[in-house]
């Protein structure tokens, strides 16, 4: 029998990819507020809401995957634009998290972002004269991804607490786009950033498959001249890119 993961906010560009990748591995339920195009199992859920959220996802899941994304201006100006960003990117990092602990689901793999150290990069240029890693300090340029390693270090109490059998996986993900040929034909910043569909589908897999109690992985193709270094995923959860933003131009001008 597949092993049921439930993807919260899985309408989306990540969440599609990883629909069509994993759903003859997986039995894959997506929970958001938006049916997505493609799925056999969808149920509508606010996931700010913590006690919908609660009783939305299903109880036998063996994995939660936190995908939840929103997209603002102006929001260290603007207080309502702040509290979007801070429901979506923090409070309900937390429920995911509380959620997983209350229903006994053993794991979460929690879609993070590079911008919580892009303070160190600047259009996809490692400004530290070498690949950024994962224990650089987490300067961030914008409230995304403060609010993105507020819910990393949370995760990090609760899955350290010995009360809680609960792993966490963090990715730091690079640039994902729906059509990533045309994407990487057009922005030269994603011939460095890219994180190709099918190192998508495999990086996600092996933290799902992983038997890491707490980890924080950059989520990026082997680029020529990527900025942030994919060791520790390799070592840890065994990634090796297998697509990478060369392969995407070669194969479009063959």
């Amino acid at each position: 029998m597949k092993k049921k993961v439930s993807i919260i906010g899985g309408a989306g560009t990540i969440g599609t990819i990883l629909y069509r990748g994993l759903n003859s591995k997986y039995n894959i339920v997506i929970l958001d507020q938006t049916a997505p195009e493609e799925a056999d199992q969808f149920i509508e859920v606010d996931a700010t809401d913590y006690e919908s959220l609660l009783t939305s996802i299903p109880k036998d899941s063996a994995a939660l995957v936190n995908l939840l994304t929103i997209k603002t201006e102006n929001d260290l100006e603007d207080i309502q634009e702040f509290h979007k960003m801070l429901n979506i990117h923090f409070m309900a990092s937390f429920y995911a998290f509380r959620a997983a602990i209350e229903l006994g689901i053993p794991k979460v793999v929690f879609a993070s972002s590079n911008h919580t150290t892009d303070y160190y990069e600047n259009n996809g240029v490692s400004s530290l004269g070498r690949e950024i890693q994962t224990d650089d300090y987490p300067y961030s340029r914008g409230l995304y991804g403060v609010l993105k390693l507020a819910s990393e270090n949370i995760g990090h109490i609760l899955a350290q607490e010995s009360k809680h059998d609960l792993s966490i996986v963090n990715l730091r993900i690079g640039s994902v786009h729906p059509d990533e040929q045309q994407a990487v034909q057009e922005d030269d910043r994603l011939h460095r950033t890219l994180l190709s569909h099918e190192d998508t589908i495999q990086l996600f897999d092996l933290a799902l498959q992983s038997t890491v109690k707490y980890g924080t992985y950059y989520g990026v193709s082997d680029n020529p001249g990527k900025p942030w270094s994919t060791e520790a995923a390799w070592r840890e959860l065994g990634f090796v890119s297998k697509v990478n933003a060369t392969d995407i131009l070669n194969k479009d001008t063959r």
